[in-house]
């Protein structure tokens, strides 16, 4: 990468700053006095939804007005509101697909130089610098929607790094990368605050990972007041196990491994001779294709996805979970999976006493089938949602419910459970998923590891008997880590099947009874 240009860096102060969010009772920061001196380079820590996320966003003068919520105290950038210096810091957002804007990369990192007023000649010899710098070696035309999502996470990093702030800031920025992508950003960052000498505030819950790059360690605590503050060697080692009981990844900490389950069950779903990818509209060949897959997921067992950003991962689990349609081979449920149907066709009002009735894969783009009722792409997503149930990548493209306690009773609902039943299934999850204070607050609200736990939570709720999870432990601390992985394997022990995409290598050791590394 070229040398950058320097910038000056900014300084930051608060002074008992604080931030409750709408409709909320419980502060999400507060009594916040600290000062971050120009070019330094801190790592924020603290448990899933301790104000992390909240305290980047205000610094970038984005979180919002009075409508959004309450404030307290100063926050300041160079002396000024925060709201004030916008343009001084850059974020990069825990949801890279809310930082995507236009419909080329390029473009894309050209946008956030274009409103800052930098010369054309000046931004088109930033944008190959910034998609250099971060490993993403596409065309300039390269279309956005094509973008997996770690691509879209080194997108939206290299559109804030070709701003140039005085303040970067990373909320989580490499939660969807693959190992190598981890290494390859954190590096890149680690060039651009040496050539620029910006000021950088990063949240991450992989300490190893960014304490070689980092000079300041700050915590917060799960109450959202600060629990830490000081050099990364001094902090780690004199407040270790506040900092555990608070759910921070201790460096080299590794949860142990579950207890081993039964051997496997019946064969529910079996990929034979699969041929993956996503066929566009207009389009004669798929995006992208892989090819000649062929595995069994069996009951009690939990199978790993694994391979690096753009390998395939999201589209086979999706085409494993009926909501794509092979593009060649099968993927076929088991009769132990398909079961009898005729409660459900009843309740919907059908004819029959039990055929499993699906519309034709021909409609779907699949046009080898028509209705065979082994093809879990031909189902109706009422048939699904107690045979196969799916968690995405994003979490915010499943939630569809105003608070978290109706999000979580979509799906039994829709199973005309009583209402006793669903207040249970309900209350269980929240306690579990350590959501009960969050009840009552919008899903779109929540932090990216809170709405992790809510879109697990949601697919529990009808008990599918097939999981297929697209990287379940991203944005979780320690403690909750833990909880959802122990949670997975009883699950698995009861006789459920397991399917998750990943990157997190720790969750591969602790669960994974085989993997299909793409």
């Amino acid at each position: 990468m070229a040398a950058a240009q320097s910038v000056p860096a900014a300084r930051v102060s608060a002074r008992g700053w604080g931030w409750r969010h709408a409709s909320r009772k419980r502060w999400a920061l507060r009594d916040l006095d600290l000062e971050i001196e120009p070019g330094e380079r801190v790592l924020l820590l603290g448990a899933s939804g301790s104000g992390k996320s909240t305290l980047l966003q205000a610094l970038a003068g984005v979180l919002g007005g009075s409508e959004e919520g309450e404030s307290e105290g100063e926050l300041l950038i160079d002396g000024l509101p925060a709201v004030q210096a916008r343009g001084r810091a850059g974020l990069v957002l825990q949801d890279p697909d809310s930082q995507v804007i236009l419909a080329r990369v390029g473009d894309d990192v050209a946008f956030g130089c274009e409103n800052l007023g930098v010369p054309r000649e000046e931004i088109w010899r930033r944008v190959p610098e910034a998609l250099e710098a971060v490993g993403l070696e596409l065309p300039l035309n390269w279309p956005t929607a094509k973008l997996s999502g770690g691509q879209k996470q080194r997108l939206a990093l290299a559109g804030t790094l070709a701003m140039r702030p005085g303040l970067l800031l990373l909320d989580e920025p490499t939660a969807n990368l693959d190992p190598e992508g981890v290494l390859a950003v954190r590096d890149a960052v680690a060039r651009v605050i040496e050539r620029t000498h910006s000021s950088l505030v990063v949240v991450e819950h992989r300490v190893d990972v960014w304490l070689p790059i980092v000079d300041r360690v700050i915590a917060l605590s799960p109450e959202g007041v600060l629990l830490a503050d000081g050099a990364p060697d001094v902090v780690l080692a004199k407040q270790a196990t506040e900092l555990a009981d608070a759910g921070v990844w201790l460096p080299g900490a590794r949860p142990p491994v579950l207890a081993q389950r039964g051997g496997p069950g019946p064969v529910f779903l079996s990929a034979l001779d699969l041929t993956v990818g996503r066929r566009e509209l207009g389009q004669p060949t798929p995006g992208f294709v892989r090819e000649g897959l062929g595995f069994d997921v069996s009951a009690g067992t939990i199978t790993a996805l694994t391979g690096s950003n753009g390998s395939g991962k999201t589209t086979l689990a999706l085409t494993l979970a009926g909501l794509l349609p092979p593009i060649g081979g099968e993927v076929v449920a088991s009769l132990e999976l398909r079961g009898e149907l005729g409660g459900e066709s009843r309740l919907r009002g059908e004819p029959g006493s039990g055929a499993l009735r699906g519309r034709s894969s021909r409609n779907l783009g699949h046009s080898r089938r028509g209705r065979n009722t082994a093809y879990p792409i031909d189902w109706r997503s009422r048939n699904l949602l107690t045979r196969i149930g799916t968690v995405f990548q994003e979490p915010e493209h499943q939630f569809l419910a105003r608070t978290v306690r109706e999000e979580l009773a979509v799906g039994p609902r829709a199973l005309k459970l009583e209402d006793a039943e669903v207040g249970r299934r309900v209350d269980e999850l929240l306690a579990r998923l350590r959501l009960e204070a969050l009840a009552a607050a919008n899903p779109f609200t929540l932090s990216g590891g809170e709405k992790r736990r809510l879109s697990v939570a949601t697919v529990l709720a009808t008990a599918p008997r097939v999981l297929v999870l697209d990287e379940p432990t991203f944005g979780q601390d320690a403690r909750t880590w833990a909880e959802l992985v122990a949670i997975l394997g009883g699950l698995a022990a009861q006789g459920s099947a397991i399917v998750t995409a990943t990157h997190d290598q720790l969750l591969v050791e602790a669960l994974a009874d085989s993997e299909v590394r793409l």
